[in-house]
């Protein structure tokens, strides 16, 4: 493994217009309802965050997808090569999970062509080693809960929000990274310092 590069965890999710019912609060003996149509559009969106593995004043970096339907090995690798114009072509260890897209033969055949890109597998059912699988749920704790849009592009523009948000809170990505239990390096970056 390149030890001068940027570590990056990939995942994908879905969302749709079928609301994400969360708790909220209302006036005593007033229950809140959540109205909307029963359609079952979808979009999907693909995220990765990474990190420099030499390098922390670099920062953590979201990089972040969203289309219509759901992907396939030719949109990721479409967004694979989004993220290596994001990265400007330099060294990156993609970490993600066993989904046949990933490791698909047109996608292996695809990876061996690039010099800037390894990839590395989790291992199977540890969602909770992909730091990404915390930004789905922080996206839909926040901007998607209770949201019942009238079409996708109500939906698209609240996620896009939330990566806004957590784009502006340098701490939030560090924090995800760091939740996953594995050791970061290096470890404390500078957000995260003990002494601060």
């Amino acid at each position: 493994m390149n030890t001068r590069a940027w570590i990056v965890f990939l995942d994908e999710s879905g969302v749709s217009l079928l609301p994400q019912v969360r708790r909220t609060y209302a006036p005593r003996g007033r229950t809140p309802l959540l109205r909307h149509r029963l359609n079952w559009k979808r979009a999907s969106m693909a995220g990765a965050l990474g990190y420099h593995s030499t390098d922390p004043e670099r920062g953590a970096r979201l990089c972040f997808h969203l289309k219509p339907g759901s992907y396939d090995t030719t949109a990721l690798i479409e967004v694979l090569e989004q993220m290596k114009a994001f990265y400007r072509g330099e060294q990156v260890v993609l970490v993600w999970d066993g989904l046949s897209a990933h490791w698909s033969r047109a996608m292996r055949a695809w990876v061996t062509e690039q010099d800037w890109l390894t990839l590395e597998r989790l291992p199977a059912y540890a969602p909770e080693l992909n730091p990404v699988e915390l930004l789905w749920a922080s996206l839909k704790k926040r901007e998607l809960a209770n949201l019942a849009g009238d079409h996708l592009a109500d939906v698209a523009d609240a996620t896009e929000q939330g990566i806004h948000r957590i784009n502006h809170k340098p701490q939030l990505p560090w924090s995800f990274l760091a939740h996953t239990g594995l050791t970061i390096h290096p470890t404390h970056p500078p957000n995260l310092r003990k002494d601060q």
